[in-house]
Parts: structure tokens; C-alpha cells; sequence
């Protein structure tokens, strides 16, 4: 699905949409928004469209959301 990545482990940018991102940047990797881990492009199941970050699971997500508020 999403493929256009590097072997050497550069950080990718990414579009955010609604359901799916966009590569802008090949690389293999973003980074967490809360935590700062890397997260592999093919794990990257959370983010926030309105805020264009990534977040590494479920919990980082709720924690970026009750910061915000």
C-alpha cells in the first residue's frame, strides 16, 4: 500500500488525510508527536489530520488529544 520507502532509515513526511497519508518525503519512518519513538511507515496507524502529526498507538493519540483541549 504505502511503499515508497528508503533502506536507510530517513524520516518521512507525510500528508495526513482522513483514513490515509500521502508521501511527500520517501523515508522509512515518522516520528511520535508525544513520545518522540520512530514509528515504521507500515505501523503507522494513528494520527491527527487537523494537526499533521503521528502518533505511535492508541494511547500516545488519547494523550496528544487531552493535551489540546
Amino acid at each position: 500500500m504505502h511503499d515508497k520507502t528508503n533502506e536507510n532509515m530517513d524520516k518521512a513526511v507525510l500528508n495526513y488525510k482522513d483514513g490515509e497519508f500521502e508521501i511527500i518525503l520517501p523515508g522509512s519512518y515518522v516520528i511520535c508527536a508525544i513520545s518522540g519513538e520512530r514509528i515504521p511507515l507500515d505501523r503507522l496507524y494513528y494520527w491527527s489530520v487537523d494537526r499533521r502529526e503521528a502518533y505511535a498507538n492508541a494511547e500516545m493519540s488519547l494523550k496528544a488529544e487531552k493535551m489540546r483541549k
